[in-house]
């Protein structure tokens, strides 16, 4: 009786301690689980992240050289015109200036038969002509020079603009890189806890299983035992008590008065 009632409950107390860690161990794999879903959804998120901001940094690379490769050309019209306006403006002066030269010869000769003209008249329109020629063409000049000024002070805007654009992603890429690598840390991190988490499962599951095929096996030696005990125990004490009196009785017998009392009874 003894060993059954030790060995009945040390399997209900073992079987209940297999028990909780069987339940500790599904919750732990249904965590485990659910972590790495999330750990590997989000590492494939920052990864998009990481080739969107590539793919924008190679877009604007590409912007930024067509861009300058138009500025180069808007820039060298713009000198070309320069340069060209200019020559043609020292050409201009000096045509006007060898007319004023030859117009202050001849005025200098003796003047023709008939009426002179009012004085100055014909310089005063060779050098509104040449003025007025001159001046549109130091106009277009200074134009060209302003647009040249505006478009260098764009492009420098824009490559600081780009440069800001490729700084602030190199950045954030950086940012994102480590915080993938350090998921992928958590994530091979937590495929390792589940497969043991798994293993002990296992195991638990079998030890389990071991035991309550323990506690069939005791309850089939031991549950008539101890249903019976008590029955089984005074009737023990019965048949001792018994062989008990018995003992006394023939102990303390006298067989040969007996003999003599069964003679005269005949």
């Amino acid at each position: 009786k003894d060993f059954c009632i030790e060995e009945i409950n040390n399997n209900e107390r073992d079987t209940e301690m297999k028990e909780r860690d069987r339940d500790d161990l599904v919750a732990k794999i249904e965590d485990l689980a659910m972590t790495i879903d999330t750990l590997a959804k989000e590492i494939e998120t920052l990864k998009a992240e990481v080739a969107e901001l590539q793919v924008q940094m190679k877009r604007a690379g590409e912007d930024r050289e067509k861009a300058n490769k138009e500025f180069q050309t808007t820039v060298a019209d713009h000198r070309a015109t320069q340069k060209l306006l200019a020559a043609a403006l020292n050409i201009l002066k000096g045509f006007y200036e060898k007319a004023a030269l030859v117009q202050k010869t001849q005025g200098s000769a003796k003047q023709p038969a008939g009426p002179p003209p009012p004085p100055g008249f014909k310089s005063y329109e060779k050098n509104a002509a040449s003025g007025g020629v001159m001046g549109m063409m130091q106009g277009i000049i200074d134009d060209a020079k302003a647009m040249e000024a505006e478009a260098i002070r764009a492009e420098e805007d824009s490559q600081k603009t780009y440069e800001d654009m490729v700084k602030a992603s190199n950045k954030s890429i950086t940012q994102l890189t480590n915080s993938i690598n350090d998921m992928t840390v958590s994530l091979a991190k937590a495929k390792e806890d589940l497969t043991m988490a798994k293993s002990d499962f296992a195991t638990t599951m079998k030890e389990l299983s071991g035991l309550n095929d323990y506690a069939g096996d005791l309850h089939a030696t031991c549950d008539y035992t101890l249903k019976n005990f008590d029955a089984r125990q005074a009737a023990r004490s019965a048949e001792i008590d018994a062989l008990n009196e018995a003992k006394a009785i023939l102990s303390g017998a006298d067989f040969g008065s007996a003999l003599d009392a069964a003679d005269a009874e005949a």
